[in-house]
């Protein structure tokens, strides 16, 4: 473990996050909202202890181990869920303590995209802007694009792109070099929220609106700038807008990449888990227009319009709304809720356990049902052509059952807080999975339920961010032997 090496590098990034502030500031004095000295404040608190960091430890160099990619990465994460608070608390507008603002500020970041704000029409233009961007630079991984700039410091970066990259192939990169792959993926993520962006602006949003729900569908965020979520618009050719980004995001990066370098769509019709990816999708989207047409809770036109946005935005963890959901009729509420464990594929700004993860369980568990016919058959788990080696399938069942273990400490953590199982039960799965929007009475926000729950629920989206085991490796004795 190297300390000063660590405080170094917290520091040296803590410094560079405090130049989010500035942009809400630029959008505060083109409003003339009042907001820019709350926003000054946090600039100067965020980059003065940035620089306080990076003082003293400044000529300190040293060779970065896994260990202490981990720990930058998880302190890092909860040091920019707090400092990224400080706008909220400080602003007169919203009138909220600190664990209100820590946890709008750690939903942003995690893109989660639950809330505790409500009146959002009403607030300064810069506070909701700085909420989008929260999820924007969340979406991407601030350790995902600090790893361009490491190498300047004389630091190697593979470490914490390792610990931050989700799923089992987090090791592969996309270029020689983790610079390279660090700069060709904010290039993608950056194209896509440019295009999603004008595309929304083409079909009526203003350029405010159209900016920060650009922001938020690309970073899988679902935050908005209106109580009503897209519902405020009234424009289905932005709710088709919405669901094509959702699902383009919903999908891993690395496909994205080589098709843009290779100039080919194949990539996407071949992958194992993008296959089972839109298979999930698809599946829901037919199951709900199937109800909610039989039911006629909305018309045929609607049913599919509606139905498939709602399918979109849970399975990839997005959390935008046009319907409230919650009150359609028989299981689909809780139907469409569970797509939100699969969640994104790796390597996306999604959240949930991975498509790849669920694939990789199921097929497992058909080989063992083919082993009991067969006991003396070898038979590989397979992806495409290539067989997964045990190691990853172990990694593979250790995740699920660490996720499954979280899960249910955190319930029953919720259910002694106070809250009804409905409740606890949708509002850990919504935060472990970064999905934002739960059941009960946290369906609509999560303002009125309790400060101990808050606190779990932000440790939760933490939890989820950073895929279980990156967080709860600090928890263990073996990590903090020398």
């Amino acid at each position: 473990m190297h300390p000063q090496l660590i405080a170094r590098i917290l520091g040296t990034l803590l410094a560079v996050f405090s130049l989010t502030m500035l942009p809400p500031m630029v959008v505060s004095h083109l409003y003339n909202d009042g907001s820019i000295d709350i926003f000054l404040q946090a600039f100067i608190i965020t980059l003065g202890t940035g620089f306080s960091l990076w003082l003293p430890t400044r000529r300190y160099r040293s060779d970065l181990r896994t260990r202490d990619g981990f720990l930058i990465t998880a302190m890092f994460w909860f040091v920019l869920g707090s400092f990224g608070s400080l706008p909220f608390y400080f602003s007169s507008a919203l009138n909220v303590g600190i664990t209100d603002a820590v946890f709008e500020s750690m939903s942003g970041l995690t893109t989660t995209g639950a809330t505790v704000l409500t009146g959002l029409d009403s607030l300064p233009k810069s506070l909701l802007y700085y909420r989008q961007q929260l999820q924007w630079f969340g979406g991407i991984g601030i350790i995902v694009i600090a790893v361009a700039i490491l190498p300047m410091l004389g630091i190697g970066g593979m470490q914490l792109y390792r610990a931050e990259t989700p799923g089992p192939v987090k090791d592969n990169k996309l270029t020689p070099r983790i610079t390279e792959t660090a700069k060709s993926l904010f290039v993608i993520y950056f194209s896509l929220t440019a295009t999603c962006a004008f595309a929304y602006w083409a079909a009526g949003m203003s350029v405010f609106d159209a900016i920060c729900h650009a922001y938020s569908t690309v970073a899988i965020g679902g935050f908005s700038t209106h109580d009503a979520s897209l519902g405020f618009f009234d424009n289905n050719l932005i709710v088709l807008i919405a669901t094509f980004f959702m699902l383009a995001s919903g999908i891993n990066f690395a496909l994205h990449f080589f098709a843009w370098r290779n100039k080919t769509l194949r990539h996407y019709l071949h992958d194992s888990e993008a296959k089972f990816y839109f298979f999930l999708i698809i599946t829901g989207c037919i199951l709900t227009v199937f109800v909610l047409s039989r039911s006629g809770v909305l018309s045929a036109e609607d049913a599919w319009i509606h139905g498939v946005f709602t399918v979109v935005s849970i399975g990839t963890t997005t959390g935008f709304a046009t319907e409230n959901f919650s009150q359609w009729p028989q299981g689909l509420p809780w139907a469409i809720f569970f797509l939100a464990f699969a969640g994104g594929c790796a390597g996306s700004t999604g959240g949930g356990m991975k498509c790849i993860r669920v694939l990789l369980v199921w097929r497992q568990a058909l080989r063992e049902v083919v082993q009991l016919v067969h006991p003396n058959a070898v038979i590989p788990v397979k992806l495409g052509k290539r067989a997964v080696a045990p190691r990853v399938t172990e990694a593979v069942w250790g995740f699920i059952a660490a996720y499954f273990a979280a899960f249910l400490m955190l319930l029953l953590a919720m259910l002694f807080s106070g809250l009804n199982f409905e409740t606890a039960f949708s509002a850990v799965a919504a935060c472990l999975n970064n999905l934002g929007p739960g059941l009960g009475d946290v369906a609509a926000h999560y303002g009125n339920i309790n400060d101990v729950a808050k606190w779990l629920l932000s440790f939760a989206m933490l939890l989820g961010r950073l895929e279980v085991f990156t967080l709860v490796v600090l928890f263990s004795p073996t990590f903090w032997r020398s």
